[in-house]
């Protein structure tokens, strides 16, 4: 087996380096749920306000597939990021006037699927 010359093998690894790295941030999926201090008026406002503005709110009630666990922080992070996904993942998109946070693990749970 040859040898690969010293340019070579430093170029395979640079090349390699971004590879691997390019990989990752591609990767990296991120969520919008509701922070572990916002009161159920605060998640009821952000519940209000996302139903407006997002399509099918459908799944956060009785017989959908985000309605068990029947809470407001819940049914809040399902609308919270709904929002956030529809408007292209921004810090911004995930305020709420400060009772959004960004998450990287998924908060998908049984029957109920987080758009990503």
């Amino acid at each position: 087996m040859a040898k690969m010359s010293s340019p070579l093998t430093l170029l395979f690894i640079f090349l390699s380096y971004i590879m691997i790295n390019h990989l990752h941030v591609v990767s990296c999926k991120t969520w919008c749920v509701v922070t572990s201090t916002v009161t159920d008026a605060q998640l009821e406002t952000n519940i209000n306000f996302g139903c407006k503005l997002i399509l099918d709110c459908r799944r956060i009630l009785p017989g959908g597939s985000c309605y068990v666990p029947n809470t407001l922080k819940s049914h809040a992070s399902f609308v919270m990021n709904s929002y956030y996904q529809s408007h292209d993942r921004t810090k911004e998109a995930c305020s709420f006037n400060n009772t959004g946070r960004i998450v990287t693990r998924d908060p998908s749970y049984g029957r109920c699927k987080y758009e990503s």
